[in-house]
């Protein structure tokens, strides 16, 4: 397995270019499908969240399959070679290893520690599953990134280390709102991120919110889960229009809010002038930049609540972004190292099967001698002749596990150094290594 890391993401490009950037379920879709059909990628996974779009591949080749990932990248977005190239991040074998897992427990989202990306991690999973892009090589990986940001959350105090996206845009709002467990709050969009600003309004003992969606159902399911209002996307205009705070996460192309379209709204409800909070959270943007010109309407986007955050306090952070990179580093080992012995298991096979051989060679020998031995005495001779070449063979076994599992101190392809000395059959080792056919693995 030869897994590498393609990335865009708040740590390494401009929110003006991650807006460019930006994809929709439909181009996310796109994205995963060139990618799958370039000649360099075995397997491949798509993550596209509002601050992240990352490619995830099993390569044949690291450079082929970083090429193409490239001009893949480029012909979706639209972004040219020179604008994105910069921006890049690129991970190999170990590193993209530590990285998905740093990526699973929050350590590289915005807002440092959240879970909303075990979610998404998830979902992309659970879709290259079922598209047939995520196979043996990838799928152990990310299952276990899976697992590991669970154990995070659940064995530290990650959960509470930061504000959240939505916790800093209502501190933003408080601001402005002096009570806004009083406030009526329209949020616009049913998808995971308008999902945590529903949980997180009702946490903070907000009574008054409507969950407004495109399509009704989804704004039917998220409102009953936290027992608030649901409303049709006809109704937008009258409920923006009557707002004290608006949180938008719809993943639509073009501004659902802007000025002419809010100062019309306002009007109908007599809220001219009156205080309004808006909180946009969508990668491209919902709201227009140009409704800060009318008076009283306050505007926080991602940028803006990236700048809040990154300027936030960190000595509370420490101790528990500590503990997790800790937890990174040590579940990073341990995943190496199995995945060492794994890939020694085949050639420890096909020397097992070679060592049968030749006890089955040494009997056939034997019966040709002695073609009238008792059936006792020739099981006796075949049990001392496997105990021999089973003890010849343990300890080389042992050791080359050992040192595989060692390979940072001790570098070396070992199954190679066994296939030479015991002159094994590199294509029986490979059938020996090829997993049976089975039905796409279950999720954690």
């Amino acid at each position: 397995m030869s897994v590498l890391v393609v990335g865009l993401s708040h740590r390494s490009a401009p929110m003006e270019l991650l807006e460019r950037a930006a994809l929709g379920d439909e181009g996310a879709r796109d994205l995963a499908g060139r990618v799958q059909e370039a000649g360099h990628v075995d397997e491949s996974l798509v993550l596209s969240t509002c601050n992240r779009l990352e490619v995830v591949v099993d390569a044949s080749t690291f450079h082929g399959a970083l090429s193409e990932i490239g001009e893949v990248m480029c012909a979706v977005t639209g972004l040219t070679r020179d604008e994105l190239t910069p921006h890049l991040y690129v991970h190999y074998d170990e590193r993209a290893v530590s990285h998905l897992f740093s990526v699973a427990c929050g350590l590289e989202s915005m807002a440092v520690g959240e879970s909303q990306i075990l979610g998404q991690l998830r979902a992309a999973l659970s879709e290259g599953q079922r598209d047939g892009r995520v196979g043996p090589a990838l799928n152990p990986l990310l299952q276990q990134a899976l697992r590991v940001g669970k154990r995070a959350h659940a064995e530290t105090s990650i959960d509470h280390v930061s504000r959240s996206l939505v916790g800093t845009g209502l501190d933003r709002a408080a601001t402005v709102l002096p009570d806004l467990r009083q406030a009526r709050v329209v949020v616009v969009g049913a998808g995971a991120m308008s999902g945590l600003a529903v949980a997180t309004l009702v946490r903070e003992g907000v009574v008054d919110v409507t969950v407004v969606n495109r399509t009704r159902g989804r704004a039917d399911r998220l409102a009953a889960r936290h027992d608030v209002r649901a409303a049709d996307w006809v109704e937008l205009d009258r409920l923006v229009g009557s707002a004290d705070l608006v949180l938008t996460c719809t993943g639509a192309v073009g501004h659902v809010v802007d000025a002419g379209w809010l100062a019309r709204a306002r009007s109908e409800q007599g809220r001219s002038g009156a205080p309004l909070v808006l909180l946009d959270l969508a990668l491209p943007r919902d709201v227009a930049p140009d409704v800060t010109s009318l008076r009283g309407v306050h505007l926080w986007g991602l940028a803006d609540l990236q700048e809040v955050l990154g300027a936030s306090p960190t000595a509370d952070l420490d101790a528990p972004v500590a503990a997790v990179r800790d937890l990174v580093t040590g579940e990073v080992a341990v995943y190496l190292t199995e995945q060492r012995s794994a890939q020694l298991g085949p050639t420890l096979a096909a020397l097992r099967v070679q060592a049968g051989r030749v006890v089955d060679a040494e009997m056939a020998r034997l019966d040709q001698r002695l073609p009238h031995l008792p059936e006792d005495e020739r099981a006796q001779v075949r049990q001392t002749l496997q105990r021999v070449v089973d003890k010849l063979i343990h300890t080389p076994t042992v050791r080359a596990k050992q040192l595989q599992a060692d390979r940072d101190n001790l570098p070396g392809d070992y199954g190679q150094a066994l296939r030479e000395l015991f002159d094994l059959d590199p294509h029986e080792v490979a059938v020996v290594s090829t997993p049976p056919p089975s039905g796409p693995g279950g999720m954690p």
